[in-house]
């Protein structure tokens, strides 16, 4: 039987890191086979599947010592534009793929770049649309479009190509429940593909592999073989390299935050009465009326499917770039629209959904110093809180590394980093552990308690993750087609249906 990846003694060696990514990794993948690769933020996943794919070191630099092969062809000589008839890559922000300005081109111009002929085009854009559920959006632009409806193009782009071999790096970290069950079904039917798949929902994916592959934190393998068995035996060594494992595998996944300090209201941290948005006046709502009161100290989880508008909520919350069409936003008893922008940032961060929309230099260091210079903080200050926040997100090893070339996880721990730095009495996180191993998703969650609890700082957290929501948030609410379907507490919304217990 054909190998469709097989690596022998495969060392990765980023510029500037203290450590290899992946160290001395060996495997092989037969044809056919649909493998599972789990491990902690950092660990090396992404590593390997830019290496396997020749972006690495083609477009991404990196020194690369050992022997990869993938359908018997060295990535590293034949390069990305020619790996892409055998292997396909999802990557985890699917804007980073984007080379178009609509839906329907960006799944074109795979197939332009592979010289198929253009009356065999649009049955396969079609077919490969209609597959993740986005064909009635083909006419539809990028930037318009959820990160959730965003990652379903790209998926869709890398169908219409048709490689023998699929890399799916976290797939579905953007997608809501609904979504997430449509890719795994997708996923399910492939059944002509070779498929190695990064993802932290474990019990979504496990029904669908043949093996798993567990890497520690140093990009070593821990243990292969087959998933249930394999996790069951490794299960303390797993968890404690920070892999996410099934609920009925982590002894952590019952575990659920106490609230017992009384909220305030007087004022509020955020009121937000009849708001509504749309980007121009003739095209459709996005968000449609919505009261909503957020008091200080409340922990407040939004959640809803994929283009429901909770991203653009909580940006009007601070008029990041858009403004209510209609209505009105205070912010702690101030209008909003009477705040200046330094008014705005004392009082609130706001954690984009993509970390590198909130990066604005080339070092971890400067960019976590970043607005307490602007605030004018004396340097010795200055040194002393990007000190203190670097250890404490566990990035103090990396203080020299360009933001854009950390791992997602790393990413995500240095832009909570850069919003915690001047202390605001409101953070708006979205998506806060996208791309997260196990251990440093819960300490950022825990940290963010933290906040909450002995600080009085008013979370409120975007988010797909119906455990996360069950363990750390006090209230709920629920955004339907830009309406607010549910407001309550979270033990009312598991009473009601509005979250699963499971």
């Amino acid at each position: 039987m054909t190998d469709a990846i097989a690596v022998r003694d495969l060392t990765v060696h980023y510029p500037r890191r203290p450590r290899p990514a992946l160290q001395r990794l060996s495997f092989r993948m037969p044809e056919g086979r649909r493998v599972l690769l789990l491990g902690p933020s950092g660990c090396g996943k992404s590593t390997l599947a830019l290496t396997l794919t020749g972006l690495i070191p083609h477009h991404v630099v990196a020194r690369v010592q050992g022997e990869v092969r993938v359908w018997g062809q060295d990535p590293q000589q034949l390069g990305p534009g020619r790996m892409a008839t055998r292997a396909g890559l999802l990557l985890q922000d699917p804007e980073a793929s984007f080379a178009t300005l609509t839906v329907e081109d960006e799944v074109a111009f795979g197939l332009e770049n592979l010289a198929v002929p253009p009356e065999a085009m649009p049955p396969r854009i079609e077919a490969a649309l209609r597959r993740v559920g986005m064909w009635a959006y083909r006419h539809r632009a990028l930037t318009s479009l959820s990160g959730g409806q965003q990652q379903r193009v790209a998926l869709a782009a890398l169908l219409a190509m048709q490689p023998p071999l699929l890399i799916l790096d976290e797939p579905t970290a953007l997608l809501d429940r609904e979504g997430t069950r449509a890719f795994f079904r997708t996923l399910r039917e492939l059944r002509d593909h070779t498929w190695l798949l990064i993802e932290h929902r474990v019990e979504d994916a496990l029904p669908l592999v043949d093996e798993v592959m567990l890497l520690t934190r140093e990009g070593t393998l821990l243990a292969r073989g087959e998933p249930e068995a394999t996790l069951r035996r490794y299960r303390d060594e797993a968890l404690a390299a920070g892999i996410w494992l099934p609920a009925t595998l982590d002894p952590r996944a019952q575990w659920r935050a106490r609230f017992e300090t009384p909220l305030r209201t007087d004022p509020p941290a955020i009121q937000l009465r009849g708001v509504s948005f749309r980007y121009d006046q003739t095209g459709p709502w996005v968000v449609r009326e919505v009261d909503l009161t957020v008091p200080q100290g409340d922990f407040l989880a939004l959640m809803g499917p994929n283009g429901a508008g909770k991203s653009t909520l909580a940006r009007l919350m601070l008029h990041l770039g858009v403004r209510p069409t209609a209505g009105e936003v205070r912010l702690f008893g101030d209008p909003v629209d009477a705040l200046t922008l330094a008014d705005i940032t004392q009082r609130a961060g706001f954690v984009f959904q993509n970390p590198e929309h909130q990066f604005v230099t080339e070092r971890v260091w400067d960019e976590v110093a970043y607005s307490l210079r602007a605030q004018g903080w004396p340097e010795e200050r200055v040194r002393e809180r990007v000190h203190e926040l670097l250890h404490e997100f566990e990035l103090a090893d990396l203080a020299d590394m360009n933001p854009f070339r950390l791992s997602q996880g790393q990413k995500r721990r240095l832009s909570v980093a850069t919003m915690l730095a001047l202390s605001p009495r409101l953070l708006i996180l979205d998506e806060p552990t996208f791309g997260q191993g196990r251990n440093t998703a819960y300490a950022l969650m825990d940290h963010i308690l933290r906040l909450n609890q002995e600080q009085g700082i008013t979370i409120l957290m975007i988010t797909h993750d119906a455990r996360l929501t069950r363990q750390y948030a006090r209230h709920l609410a629920v955004l339907q087609k830009g309406r607010l379907a549910f407001h309550g507490s979270v033990e009312e919304a598991l009473a009601r249906g509005w979250l699963p217990a499971t």
